[in-house]
């Protein structure tokens, strides 16, 4: 019996956005006995619903989601976070004989959860305050300019207007006098408890899915997105530097809000935003070891990923 056997089984449903997982998800929480865990750097907001593609109340009723809407679009929540709670539920769901079930498309987040993550500093709130000043004042291609000469493999990763992890990296190396990226390198690999069963889904021609993504992103026009932006503008503690704003599509709708562009320049950036996601998901995906590629549009999806999972826990 191989090492992984004796650990109980555990589903990654990815797969890049707008791809289909949440419909397959659903599925095969019909046919197993499956718990969902969204794996959703978006849906742990609360009154984020359109924009994040969230299943609706009924849906989640009827198929309970463990990490949605966890945190107020106020608060940050880091990967660490995400590793220590998708633990703790892939605990308790085992612990009933049952499978735990993640589905979403934050990658960041499933390679925590499977390698673990470099011991970095926790945040400090005078550093952090004064690089936020810093780059609110001279621009955040200061701040990348800045990281260029202390960390040159983080900034040359991070583009000059992420301001979150300009700000991150900076504050681990004022702490620690240490470049973000050598600890990363120092990172001790955690192997998962859990005999896992790698699914991705998506479309077969990558047009399909541009298509797809186009036709949600309109359609969450039609749903409201943009009154559901407004009413967090009008709260008055958000801010386009916070990670819920950031979100794709998100953070296109608050700038036209903000009159920055008009209403088709948005339109045209939230797709291309949406899109340039995907494609980082799916770069992701073609690295990932021991993955199982499903078709959206294979009328056979659900019989063939019940075939894997059973083939890998019997």
């Amino acid at each position: 019996m191989s090492s992984t056997e004796k650990f109980p089984p555990a589903i990654f449903l990815m797969g890049p956005t707008a791809a289909g997982k949440t419909d397959l998800a659903l599925r095969l929480t019909e046919a197993l006995p499956c718990d969902i865990i969204s794996v959703d750097s978006a849906l742990i907001y609360r009154d984020m619903n359109i924009g994040t593609a969230k299943p609706d109340a009924a849906t989640l009723a009827r198929y309970p989601h463990r990490l949605v809407d966890i945190i107020d679009p106020s608060e940050s929540y880091s990967a660490a976070e995400f590793r220590r709670d998708a633990l703790r539920e892939m605990e308790d769901i085992s612990s009933r004989g049952r499978i735990p079930l993640l589905v979403g498309g934050t990658m960041m987040y499933y390679n925590a959860l499977l390698k673990g993550l470099a011991k970095l500093p926790e945040a400090d709130p005078a550093i952090r305050a004064r690089l936020l000043a810093w780059g609110e004042q001279e621009g955040w291609p200061a701040l990348h300019q800045r990281l260029a000469e202390v960390d040159p493999k983080s900034a040359e990763r991070l583009k000059p207007t992420d301001s979150q992890r300009l700000q991150r990296a900076l504050e681990v190396y004022e702490i620690t006098g240490r470049p973000m990226s050598e600890l990363w390198q120092e990172q001790q690999t955690e192997q998962l408890p859990y005999n896992i069963i790698n699914l991705a889904v998506m479309p077969a021609e990558r047009k399909t899915l541009h298509e797809r993504i186009a036709l949600r992103f309109n359609m969450m026009l039609d749903e409201g997105f943009e009154e559901e932006v407004r009413a967090l503008y009008a709260r008055g503690d958000l801010n386009p530097q916070m990670p819920s704003v950031r979100c794709v599509g998100y953070r296109q709708m608050w700038s036209y809000i903000e009159g920055e562009y008009d209403y088709q320049t948005m339109i045209d950036k939230g797709i291309i935003a949406t899109r340039q996601l995907a494609k980082r998901q799916i770069t992701w995906l073609r690295s990932w070891e021991n993955l199982h590629w499903l078709e959206s549009e294979d009328k056979d999806i659900l019989n063939i990923s019940l075939k894997l999972v059973n083939t890998a826990i019997i």
